[in-house]
C-alpha cells in the first residue's frame, strides 16, 4: 500500500522556477533514495474559506502562492529510511530554499482508498479532511463511493490517505490547518485530472450526482475541510 509524505509550500510568486529548479534537482536524490513518485502543484483555484483554507494553513502572504505537493513511498519503512539518508545526503545540503520551510506543513500519510483510471496529471484538486479516528472505515467506504464517480467523470487517479505520523510544527503543522479537534484525525487527499478544462466541466456534473448523496451522516467536518486546484507543475 502507498505511503505518502504530503505537503504544503508558501512560495513567493516570483520564485516559481526557482521553486521549480529546486524540485528538479531534487527529483533525482528523491529516486536514489526510493520514492516512486515525486509531484508538486502550483497554486491555479485556491478559494478563501470561512473558517479554513489552504493560504492560511501555511500563513502565506499576498505575494505568496500554495504549492501542494506529495512524495510516494512503497510503505513506510522505504520513507523512515529516506529521511534519515535525506538529511546527510551532501546533495540535499546544497539545495536552494525559494521558500520559508519554517511555515511549510508535511507528515505521513497511509493510502486508504487509491484509485486510477489512466495515466498522467496536468490537473490536481488537493484536500485535507479532519475526520474522527472513529469513523475511518465509515470514511473511507464514503470515499472509495465518490471515486468510483470521480473516474466516470474523467478523474484519473483518486488518492486518499490517512494520517499516520503527522508532526506537531512551531507555526503552521496539518492538524492546525484543519482546527483538528480531540480525536479527529487528518486526511490528505487529491484529484488526479488530465487539464483543468476536464476538471473544471467534471465539477458540477459530480456536485449534481445523487450517487455523491451519503447514506447517512457525513463521517468528517465539510466546514473545516481544505480543498483547492493546482497545476501540475512537476511530475516525476
Amino acid at each position: 500500500m502507498t505511503y505518502v509524505e504530503g505537503f504544503v509550500v508558501p512560495v513567493p510568486k516570483a520564485n516559481r522556477e526557482a521553486y521549480l529548479a529546486s524540485a528538479r534537482k531534487a527529483g533525482p536524490v528523491f529516486e536514489d533514495l526510493g520514492v516512486t513518485r515525486h509531484v508538486e502543484g502550483w497554486g491555479d483555484d485556491v478559494p478563501d474559506g470561512k473558517v479554513t483554507d489552504f493560504k492560511g494553513s501555511v500563513q502565506a502572504r499576498e505575494d505568496e502562492a500554495v504549492v501542494f505537493g506529495w512524495l510516494e513511498y512503497p510503505d513506510r519503512a522505504t520513507r523512515d529510511a529516506a529521511n534519515r539518508k535525506m538529511r546527510e545526503d551532501p546533495r540535499m545540503k546544497d539545495m536552494d530554499m525559494p521558500y520559508d520551510g519554517m511555515r511549510m506543513i508535511f507528515g505521513g500519510f497511509e493510502s486508504l482508498v487509491d484509485e486510477r483510471s489512466g495515466a498522467g496529471s496536468g490537473y490536481i484538486d488537493g484536500f485535507l479532511v479532519p475526520v474522527p479516528r472513529a469513523n475511518k472505515e465509515a470514511y473511507r467506504q464514503l470515499a472509495q463511493k465518490a471515486a468510483a464517480i470521480f473516474k466516470e467523470y474523467g478523474a484519473t487517479r483518486i488518492v486518499e490517505a490517512w494520517g499516520d505520523d503527522v508532526p506537531e510544527g512551531k507555526q503552521t503543522d496539518h492538524r492546525r490547518a484543519v482546527k483538528a479537534e480531540g480525536d479527529e484525525n487528518v486526511v490528505y487527499s487529491w484529484v488526479e485530472w488530465p487539464d483543468k478544462a476536464t476538471r473544471d466541466a467534471a465539477w458540477p456534473k459530480i456536485m449534481a450526482d445523487e450517487r455523491m448523496q451519503p447514506d447517512g451522516e457525513m463521517p468528517f467536518n465539510g466546514q473545516r475541510m481544505i480543498y483547492g486546484g493546482f497545476q501540475a507543475i512537476y511530475d516525476r
